[in-house]
């Protein structure tokens, strides 16, 4: 025993004269809510298993607020090692100049792990053939629906509306019935806007939707676009459509669907595990369909909205390792699969899928199944790969503003003309205020 004590002791001693100073990384992110305690219990895993490296996760505020800040800090020289930016944030983060193309820092005997994201979210994340962050938090816009409303309504609960022409008969019988208040909600944001315009095979903007070469022209008053705002349009005159009156609540749309108060949500694929907790605790049936579209027109498929982890430039080598050592662990393949689970997020990667797969995961979680064969359905042509403008934030805005104008009785026709005069003269701008 004493013998122990003394080697105990002697060991103790040593730690310090061989200890190493911890290399410092930091990651700034967009959620708040439960998420942030979710990943803060996936970063101290991370920093559990990796005694080297200290990770220090942050809240930013919302995406647009954590891409801010992230330039600003940059310019200050106090910029974190690691951004989570928005899906539309891509062409501006690229222009800020702050960060490094991710694949060019992955080493050759890691890059596998690139080659393993599903086609969709790889269509849209490699830009110019090359990825330029790490795929993280992708999704896309169902449809979520309440069973025992649709029972009430004499709507059959297991064959959801699955065009523009269907969700309206199907408010025309919840109405006729009473079966709810209302019969449709969805938050008013831009990024509905933008999967309708995909799901009709048709651009946001010209030079192939940016990708070809950068965009110089925005495609608001187009027919795809005349489309969804004329439908839209008569769902809210009829009182079939409801929202907080906010632009881009989405609790607000959350909460009306969870009181149901309304028999039918679109919202992202990101809040399966919250509708599925929800009704369970709300004593209702949860069903989940694909996005409803414009009659007459052919199934493309959505856009990948969601973000991705970008790296930042100017830091010591050592930094750079330990941040892009992080990125490679938090994006594995099992780590993809806790994050679905816990979200509703999709499992990117091909690895992450085969081991849902095995544990029949989809199966036992209908829920999650819909959303998942939408995504892998989707065709991989320019519009579901969704489009690259610089301003794309401002030009959510200014479609979200020409949707509020038309509720209130300005003419389609001159709303989807003042909102694209508008979001050219962004696109304009900001193409000069870069230099091109």
């Amino acid at each position: 025993m004493k013998r122990f004590i003394l080697v105990l002791g002697l060991a103790a001693l040593a730690v310090p004269a061989f200890a190493a100073k911890k290399v410092e990384i930091t990651f700034w992110h967009a959620f708040g809510g439960g998420r942030t305690a979710f990943i803060k219990r996936m970063v101290d895993d991370f920093n559990y298993t990796h005694p080297g490296i200290e990770v220090k996760v942050e809240y930013k505020g919302s995406y647009r607020d954590t891409l801010n800040a992230a330039i600003l800090a940059a310019r200050q020289g106090s910029a974190p090692h690691i951004v989570q930016i928005f899906e539309v944030g891509s062409q501006l983060a690229l222009d800020s100049g702050i960060f490094v193309p991710i694949e060019d820092y992955v080493p050759a005997d890691l890059k596998f792990q690139l080659a393993d994201y599903i086609k969709p979210v790889a269509n849209y994340y490699r830009i110019k053939g090359k990825f330029n962050s790490i795929p993280w938090n992708s999704s896309n816009p169902i449809l979520y629906y309440n069973k025992d409303i649709f029972k009430k309504a004499g709507l059959d609960p297991e064959n959801p509306p699955k065009t523009f022409g269907e969700v309206m008969k199907a408010c025309e019988k919840i109405e006729a019935t009473k079966a709810a208040p209302k019969c449709i909600t969805w938050p008013l944001h831009s990024w509905f806007v933008e999967q309708w315009i995909a799901e009709q095979g048709a651009l946001l903007a010209n030079h192939e939707n940016g990708r070809a070469a950068r965009a110089t022209d925005v495609y608001i008053d187009s027919e795809a676009m005349r489309r969804i705002v004329k439908w839209w349009k008569e769902m809210y005159d009829k009182g079939y459509y409801a929202y907080s009156g906010k632009p881009e609540d989405w609790d607000g749309a959350n909460q009306i669907f969870v009181s149901q108060q309304a028999a039918m949500l679109i919202t992202s694929t990101s809040d399966v595990t919250f509708h599925q907790n929800a009704a369970f605790e709300n004593g209702y049936h949860l069903g989940t369909g694909f996005l409803p579209i414009p009659d007459g027109v052919e199934r493309n498929g959505t856009v990948v909205g969601g973000a991705s982890l970008w790296l930042t430039k100017g830091h010591p080598d050592a930094e750079m390792k330990a941040a892009l050592t992080f990125l490679l662990w938090f994006t594995n393949t099992e780590n993809m699969v806790r994050w679905h689970k816990g979200t509703g997020y999709f499992p990117v990667l091909n690895t992450s899928v085969k081991v849902l797969d095995w544990e029949h995961w989809f199966t036992r979680n209908p829920a999650y199944k819909a959303a998942f064969d939408q995504l892998l359905q989707s065709k991989a042509n320019r519009a579901t790969q969704g489009a690259l403008l610089g301003p794309f934030p401002e030009i959510r805005t200014i479609i979200e503003n020409m949707i509020q104008a038309v509720f209130q009785g300005k003419p389609i026709d001159q709303a989807l003309k003042e909102a694209d005069a508008q979001a050219d003269k962004a696109l304009k701008d900001y193409n000069a205020s870069v230099g091109q």
